[in-house]
This record gives structure tokens, C-alpha cells and sequence, in this order.
């Protein structure tokens, strides 16, 4: 069969430039989109008196065996056919005849390849909402073993202020919860039906384009023919989210790498999450943390790459949006596969809770506490603050922590000092003292863990009402 479009071409394509610009090889991935889009569309023409009923229920018989056939892989898409929305059409004139080019009536690639790429983003959203929430899960569960596990808080990577281990944990579900909030947010964007703006200025086919709205799940359609056909905010914004995400997975991914290192030894990572070397037996490497580090920039980059695509292009269509799919494509698969890795990465990891408190109880990191006691007995904070300086520094002369020092050592910089110290330098207590709300005193951690678990209610309602919304 010649092209489809072929009728104004004297000459047959240029074997490269077929290839070149042919993108099945990569918009395959839109086949299932693809035939959903068409039989809302068929649908609709049969409704509105533009293709006869017969031929719209032939059309749709037809359809939906060559989408049983995209399902058991058993097409075979062509480099011939150029791209997903040729290959199908081709295909279903195969399986029922000419009156498949009818299918086509009232709509352009421009709109059918736009409308194609919102139904399979919006999927992939509630998808990713669903793994970001299991990490969430997967977090929690940590935290509320651990709201009593006491570990160096850092600024610097130098050891601060000792903070629960769970305060640092719910941190995480935090950003990933901001992360969610983003996914949901932006499902009102791609949730909108581009099919009915043509190539760019509509058609002159009476079609009823919110009637394809409500078949497909839609909430609302593009106001604008032209913005409906050249829009790819909705991919821009998802690549941003999903770099977001990214990001918060390589910091996590960082820090897992450095707490199961030698060095930290505060976690350990179960063995169905490592590696070993090839030569040196004693290695057990942290892998996938360090690979999701690495795929971080290939998100930046797919994020970079279509906003340099879009930002010159005139409206309406141009042939360089063909490059909008494949970044997004390689961005779905890369988050979905560290997110889904992470949520029972984070679960079976092993928390050392005992080289924890031994990192606490060999540090300055309550050197804070004692500045704060003595401005309670009267000393203005710079004062005290130079005090504690100087008391630092002698214990590291002395080889010595705080808590190792007499009270006469201590009254040697201030006569301030008393019994009292010794209680107020203990972990706990300077964990406790901050009873500030987002602070990690523990009950503080244990309120913002029941505030954490609620908000995953309300996502998992959410996940509930979308993730069914094509039938």
C-alpha cells in the first residue's frame, strides 16, 4: 500500500529520510492510547450523523481487534507507516477494508497524536502517585520504628545538632509528599481533550467534540484549536515534577550510600538491593541508590531538551514536536523503575541503631544546648556562644567530650555552670528540648508521623478516583 497521504506526491520518500523521520520506533508505546482515541472518535461520528452507523460499528469491530492484536503483540509495526497513527490505520483497513479510511474523517494527526499523549500521561501520573506513595508508606513504617533512635543531625556534613532518625526519615516523606501534590495538581492539565482541533483550526465536520470528552474521561477540551495542537506545557510541567522527584531520590540515594559505608555503618541495605565486585569478595555495594543518583540527569536532560524544542517553534504543528515523546518516555521509565525499587529498598533496610548512639555520644553536636543553658542564667548568647567555644576546644585538646568533663573543668570558663549540665548535655534531652512543632522532639515526630499517615489517606483517595478513569 502506497502512503496514506500520498495522492500530491509524484515520487515515492527517500529510504533515509523515512527512516529519519519516522518515530514508530518509538511512539509504539501509544498504540493502546491510540485505538482508545479512535473509537471515542468513530463514536462520536456515528452519533453526529457524519459516518453512516453501520460502517461506525465496522470500524469499531475492527478496532478492537486490532487492539486485541497490539495487546498479544502481534502487530508489526512498519518504519514505512512513519508513526503509531499510520501503522494502526493501516492495519485496521487491512482487517476490514477501505471503509477504514473513514476512521480518519474530522480529525489530523496534529490532534490525534496530542490527544494520544494525554491519555498516556495522565495514566502514568495516578501510577506515579501510587509508587510515591508507597514510598511514603515504606518511610513511615522506618520513622515509627525508630522515633526513638538517636543519630548525628548534620549541616556541612558535619555532625550539628542530634536529631531522632525518624525526624530525619519523615523529612524525605515530606518532599515526596510535596512531589505528589505536584503529580495531582498537574492531572487538571493533561485531563484536557485536544481531538477536534484539526491540523489547527477545527473542521467543518459537525463533530461534537465534549461528547469524545466524556467517553474518554476527560474533564474539559482545549479552548483553542491552534494552543490545542501546538500545547506541550502539560509534558513540560510532568519532566519538571518528575526532575523534582528525581532530585529527591538522588539526595536520599546519597545519603543511603554514605550512612551503609564503612565509615557511617548506620544502615544496611538488604542484600537484594546490592551488588558485589568482581575482584575484591569483601564489597557489598550499594547499587541502586548510586544508579538512581546517576539517572537524575538524564531526567534534567529530557526536561532541558524539550524546552529547547519548544522555544522558537511558531504555531501551530511543526515536525520538531515529534522530539516531545521520547524524553518523556525515558523519563516515565526511569522514575517508575527507581520509585518502584526504593519503597522495598527503604522497608528492608537495617537500621543500626547502636553505631547511631555511639556517633552521638562522641561528639559536640549538644554544644548548642549548653549555650542555650547558660543564656537561661543570664549570659547573652554571644557570650555564651564564645564560652562553648572555648570549651570545645579544650576538650578536643584533652581528648575529651562534654559530658567527659568535670564541673570544675566546666567553671573553669564559667561560673554559670552547674550540676544541671549533665542532664541537659544527655541525648535525649537535647532531642527533646526542641518541642516546637516540626521540631524533633519525639513528640513532635510522633504527631507529624500520624500527620503523615493522614495525608497518605487523603492521596490514596485520590489514586481511588483516577486510576479507573479510562473504562
Amino acid at each position: 500500500m502506497s502512503k496514506l497521504w500520498g495522492g500530491r506526491f509524484t515520487k515515492g520518500t527517500n529510504k533515509l529520510v523515512e527512516e529519519y523521520t519516522a518515530s514508530i520506533g518509538f511512539d509504539k508505546l501509544l498504540a493502546e492510547e491510540d485505538v482508545q482515541g479512535s473509537l471515542a472518535h468513530v463514536t462520536m461520528l456515528g452519533k453526529c450523523g457524519i459516518l453512516p452507523l453501520e460502517d461506525v460499528e465496522t470500524i469499531k469491530d475492527g478496532l478492537n481487534k486490532v487492539l486485541h492484536k497490539v495487546r498479544a503483540g502481534e502487530i508489526v509495526f512498519s518504519v514505512a507507516d512513519e508513526d503509531i497513527h499510520m501503522n494502526i490505520e493501516k492495519n485496521l483497513i487491512e482487517e476490514i477494508g477501505p471503509v477504514g479510511g473513514k476512521l480518519h474523517t474530522g480529525r489530523s494527526r496534529n490532534d490525534q497524536v496530542a490527544t494520544d499523549m494525554h491519555l498516556y500521561l495522565r495514566n502514568r501520573v495516578v501510577e506515579l502517585v501510587a509508587l510515591l506513595h508507597e514510598l511514603q508508606e515504606s518511610l513511615i513504617g522506618q520513622a515509627k520504628d525508630n522515633v526513638e533512635t538517636i543519630v548525628p543531625g548534620y549541616t556541612h556534613l558535619q555532625r550539628a545538632q542530634p536529631i531522632l532518625f525518624a525526624h530525619h526519615l519523615l523529612a524525605y516523606v515530606s518532599m515526596f509528599r510535596r512531589d505528589a501534590e505536584r503529580l495531582m495538581d498537574s492531572y487538571k492539565r493533561i485531563n484536557v481533550l485536544p481531538l477536534g482541533a484539526g491540523a489547527l483550526a477545527g473542521t467543518t465536520f459537525p463533530i461534537d467534540r465534549h461528547f469524545v470528552a466524556e467517553q474518554l474521561g476527560f474533564d474539559s477540551v482545549y479552548e483553542n484549536s491552534l494552543d490545542a495542537v501546538s500545547d506541550r506545557d502539560f509534558i513540560v510541567e510532568f519532566l519538571a515534577n518528575a526532575a523534582l522527584v528525581m532530585t529527591h531520590l538522588s539526595r536520599l540515594s546519597e545519603e543511603l550510600v554514605l550512612w551503609s559505608s564503612t565509615e557511617f555503618s548506620f544502615v544496611e541495605l538488604d542484600d537484594a538491593f546490592c551488588t558485589g565486585s568482581s575482584i575484591m569478595p569483601q564489597k557489598k555495594n550499594p547499587d541502586v541508590p548510586e544508579l538512581v543518583r546517576g539517572k537524575t540527569g538524564r531526567v534534567y536532560g529530557n526536561l532541558i531538551g524539550l524546552l529547547t524544542v519548544l522555544k522558537s517553534l511558531p504555531l501551530a504543528y511543526n515536525k520538531d514536536m515529534q522530539e516531545d515523546k521520547e524524553g518523556m518516555f525515558d523519563t516515565v521509565a526511569t522514575l517508575t523503575g527507581a520509585l518502584q525499587l526504593f519503597a522495598p529498598m527503604i522497608s528492608t533496610m537495617k537500621v543500626n541503631k547502636v553505631r547511631m548512639r555511639e556517633a552521638v555520644n562522641t561528639d559536640f553536636s549538644n554544644a548548642t544546648d549548653i549555650a542555650d543553658f547558660l543564656v537561661g542564667k543570664g549570659l547573652p548568647f554571644r557570650q555564651a556562644h564564645e564560652v562553648i567555644g572555648k570549651t570545645v576546644l579544650y576538650c578536643i585538646n584533652e581528648g575529651k567530650f562534654l559530658l567527659d568533663l568535670t564541673l570544675e573543668e566546666f567553671n573553669q570558663f564559667s561560673p554559670l555552670f552547674d550540676e544541671q549540665i549533665y542532664a541537659v548535655l544527655q541525648p535525649e534531652a537535647v532531642v527533646n528540648a526542641r518541642n516546637v512543632y516540626g521540631g524533633t522532639a519525639s513528640v513532635q515526630v510522633i504527631a507529624a508521623t500520624q500527620r503523615a499517615e493522614a495525608a497518605l489517606n487523603d492521596t490514596s483517595e485520590w489514586i481511588a478516583q483516577h486510576v479507573n478513569t479510562i473504562g
